[in-house]
């Protein structure tokens, strides 16, 4: 049962990651310092809004309008963190 909270605490680790390196490039892609009209820089950007997309939704459905700022990775990470922690701290005891 551990191996298997282990792994999903890893694969949220993994996520974490994916979503700031999707805000990051979409950051770079708004000031223009990634080339758009590269394939490579496209295939990425396409790719990070896969992955993170289907999460970000559901937030930013309930979220108000914030004149332009997208606080809304900032809260998925919140959520994740509270996951993680809940998964280390309370379901980890309860197990061992």
């Amino acid at each position: 049962m551990i191996a298997l909270i282990q792994t999903i605490v890893m694969a949220l680790d993994l996520y974490w990651w994916i979503i700031i390196a999707s805000a990051i490039f979409s950051w770079l892609y708004a000031f223009n310092v990634v080339n758009s009209r590269n394939q490579f820089v496209g295939s990425v950007g396409n790719m990070l809004f896969r992955l993170t997309e289907p999460a970000l939704r559901p937030i930013r459905r309930f979220m108000p309008d914030l004149g332009g700022i997208d606080i809304s990775p900032i809260i998925l990470l919140l959520i994740i963190f509270f996951i993680r922690q809940f998964l280390l701290t309370t379901v980890v005891s309860l197990v061992v």
